[in-house]
């Protein structure tokens, strides 16, 4: 399947949004993807979350103000809390989306290795002679 970018009506929906400017959404749900798709290209099917994330952010908060007083009401908000960009999280959620994160392991032993040995075999060893270290077996 490929990814199919969010509607500008779930992205008001994610918002709790009664109306929205559809077009100004489409162009932000626009931008995210393309944001995105610098992470990870293609999207996995399950990036909606992160696309419709970072596009709210951009459509509630354009201007990223942190402070703003309209009359005698003030609000503050976080530093780095509106405009259109990826948080770590993001790129993270992007990345494990994709199956690009975690640890992993890699075998280097070859299809054909056997479990014979494959070094010299010195020829004369008594089996059971004890193994003096720097000169081989006595």
């Amino acid at each position: 399947m490929t990814f199919v970018p969010p509607t500008a009506e779930e992205l008001g929906l994610y918002l709790g949004l009664a109306e929205i400017d559809g077009e100004r959404a489409d162009l932000l749900i626009k931008q995210a993807v393309a944001l995105a798709e610098s992470v990870v290209k293609p999207l996995p099917d399950q990036a909606t979350a992160v696309v419709l994330s970072v596009a709210g952010r951009a459509y509630i908060n354009p201007q990223q103000v942190t402070y703003e007083t309209i009359g005698p009401q003030s609000v503050q908000r976080p530093a780095g809390s509106g405009g259109l960009y990826l948080t770590k999280a993001d790129k993270a959620a992007l990345k494990a989306l994709a199956g690009r994160g975690g640890a992993f392991t890699v075998d280097p032993t070859p299809d054909e290795a056997t479990a014979s040995p494959t070094w010299p075999v010195i020829d004369g060893r008594v089996p059971g002679e004890p193994y003096e270290p720097g000169w081989g077996y006595r």
